[in-house]
């Protein structure tokens, strides 16, 4: 079991000051190393530091927008001299804009492409060179079912998701000799504040039609929770995954297996 620790390595899991991200960070903790996370303003980050302080986690945060390259090569170099070269890079930060395609204006699509594929290029671009140095590195691109499936009103979503599937690829094929591993985990829906309001019960006491369908579309007849990524993210960031690049894993309950129920 000694292949799964992660004892004196340095994680930085982006967008980790709540939901998949903290609980991604929690589970690297637990196995041993180091963590460092970002955030944009500083109510997220006393949040963040007092929810990692009540889980014993002795988390280390950093202000940065991870759309902006000068601001990440500032994080990435301060995290170096304060904890040590980044080992696992986790890329959670992201955004979802429900909006029909048609109705979309040019400015919100590329909002989401900007947080959702172009951050993490930037910073899998800005940890590359000091893993290249340590010889070894863990790259998790946490990606989608949108990087599979379409869905409407999340054209947006699911063109990052795809093209962060894509990167995912192509960092592991450019990369892979200087031994980094470069994969993704692609959640199914995940109980989360994000998604709440898609869970809520409705004014007349009756489940929310997309929970619904959501729960009749999944083999486990759940939502997932953030709990069921520790597993595949510790797995993907440790040396028992040594061997495992370009992979997409996807945490979902069995939806992409499924072609749902036969209509009565």
């Amino acid at each position: 079991m000694n292949s799964f620790s992660l004892q004196g390595k340095v994680a930085l899991v982006t967008g980790a000051a709540y939901g998949i991200g903290f609980a991604i960070a929690e589970a690297l903790a637990a196995a041993g190393a180091k963590i460092a996370f970002n955030c944009r303003g500083q109510h997220h980050m006393d949040e963040a530091l007092k929810a990692y302080k009540e889980k014993g986690i002795d988390a280390k945060g950093y202000f940065c927008d991870v759309t902006d390259e000068e601001q990440v090569q500032k994080m990435v170099a301060d995290i170096g001299n304060e904890l040590g070269v980044i080992d696992i890079l986790v890329n959670n930060a992201g955004i979802i804009k429900r909006i029909p395609m048609t109705e979309m204006s040019a400015d919100e699509f590329r909002q989401v492409i900007d947080i959702d594929l172009n951050a993490p290029f930037i910073m899998t671009k800005a940890v590359i060179p000091g893993m290249i140095q340590k010889g070894h590195g863990k790259i998790i691109n946490i990606c989608s079912m949108m990087s599979e499936l379409g869905r409407e009103t999340v054209s947006a979503y699911a063109a990052a998701k795809g093209g962060l599937k894509m990167l995912t690829k192509n960092i592991a094929s450019e990369y892979g000799e200087y031994n980094i591993q470069c994969n993704g985990i692609g959640p199914g829906y995940i109980a989360t504040p994000q998604t709440a309001p898609l869970r809520e019960t409705q004014p007349d006491g009756s489940q929310h039609p997309f929970d619904k369908f959501i729960i009749g579309k999944t083999p486990a007849a759940r939502w997932g929770v953030p709990e069921d990524l520790m597993g595949p993210a510790v797995f993907l960031a440790s040396g028992a995954s040594d061997f495992v690049n370009g992979h997409i894993l996807y945490v979902d309950g069995g939806i992409l297996a499924y072609i749902g129920k036969q209509p009565k």
